[in-house]
């Protein structure tokens, strides 16, 4: 019997160990510490982000966007439908309305031509998720944010290490959102980070933070007292996530071409899909591709599942991805009864194959030659 492939293998280098006992070592295993610190630095310095703050999760650094926006009952927010539930959560917490934008037909990303017809007077942001870490269409969605003088959180969960036209994903947004959950391109099992570009939300982030307190000003002796000044939760990870974090920072180019050139290894094995309506990842000419997940879109719901009943069979998990948030039990009677038929298409069509630092050649080979079996004898 053939070996299992797993969907994903989480990335070890050897000294995310080595740091979580330094950590444990120095006595300060809490949040903010000599890892966080370092993580932080490199990501303000390195990346170009105004201020950054790493978190508990990509949810969390979300919520902390929406608590820094003051998001309220009575504010729309517009959230593509095709995406992870944090996306919107984060805003229904506040009480908005969630507005949600389709696809577009190129790829999952939110279409960005829709936007303006979807602003109201009470619409305060847009939150674009750059899905597979392929850039959306930042200039359209910015020029519309700065046309109505809306705030734009980027949903980068899935976009380290990507580009818009040269700029790094989650630089470009008023705020920026990132994980570092498993599944991710660098990975601390659970995190994430806020990434801060306008730096008037700076003071405030680092106390919505600590509890709505100025701990951290206190402890840099910025403050003379430990006051409780504004609303906030604990979003700080401890320092063993932030240990494990720096391990995975410090091998990201070597993660990257790694991931990289399986996902090219894939697109060339498989392009030939196209020929018969099948699609591939679409990479627009102002996108880089990070090697974060590769897909297909299958051209039925019938054909996805059955591929992935075919696949499971040879012992290799492919998996769906998101259901269409607008059609969700929660929030269907509270959508606007717009068709946002792209967004279904995905959810109905998509296929993530595997796509891990470990996955060798001779795997790989086998999950494309079984995807091309398929091909051979299924009848659509």
């Amino acid at each position: 019997m053939s070996v299992p492939i797993p969907f994903n293998k989480p990335y070890f280098s050897g000294n995310e160990t080595r740091y979580i006992e330094q950590a444990v070592r120095s006595g300060k295993i809490s949040g903010d510490g000599q890892f966080t610190q370092r993580a932080q630095t490199y990501f303000e310095r390195d990346w170009g982000f105004g201020k950054a703050l790493l978190t508990t999760s990509c949810t969390d650094a979300l919520e902390m966007a929406a608590l820094l926006l003051n998001i309220g009952p009575g504010d729309e927010v517009i959230v593509p439908a095709y995406t992870f539930v944090s996306t919107a959560n984060a805003f229904i917490l506040r009480g908005a309305k969630i507005v949600f934008a389709d696809s577009s037909a190129t790829n999952p990303n939110l279409d960005a031509a829709s936007l303006a017809a979807l602003v109201t007077p009470r619409t305060r942001a847009i939150v674009p998720v750059h899905y597979a870490g392929i850039a959306c269409d930042m200039a359209t969605i910015l020029a519309t944010a700065e046309y109505h003088g809306l705030a734009v959180v980027e949903d980068a969960a899935h976009a380290i290490d990507s580009f818009f036209n040269g700029q790094r994903l989650g630089t470009l947004g008023t705020l920026a959102a990132f994980s570092f959950h498993e599944t991710k391109n660098i990975i601390a099992g659970e995190g994430g980070m806020l990434a801060i570009n306008d730096l008037s939300f700076a003071s405030r982030s680092e106390i919505i933070r600590e509890k709505g307190t100025t701990r951290s000003a206190f402890f840099r002796g910025e403050a003379t007292e430990y006051n409780w000044v504004d609303v906030g939760s604990s979003f700080l990870p401890s320092e063993l996530t932030a240990a494990y974090l720096w391990a995975q920072i410090e091998n990201l180019a070597d993660i990257q071409q790694q991931r990289t050139a399986l996902w090219m290894r894939y697109y060339a094995a498989l392009e030939s899909l196209q020929t018969l309506g099948v699609g591939l990842p679409v990479l627009p000419a102002y996108a880089t591709n990070n090697g974060h997940l590769f897909y297909l879109v299958c051209r039925s719901r019938t054909e996805r599942d059955a591929l992935i009943a075919y696949l499971g069979a040879r012992q290799i998990l492919a998996v769906f991805h998101y259901l269409a948030l607008h059609t969700s039990p929660y929030y269907a009677t509270r959508h606007d009864g717009r068709a946002l038929p792209w967004a279904d298409h995905y959810a109905d069509c998509l296929l993530r194959l595997p796509l891990f630092y470990e996955l060798s050649e001779t795997a790989q080979r086998r999950v494309t030659e079984a995807v091309l079996g398929f091909y051979q004898t299924y009848t659509y």
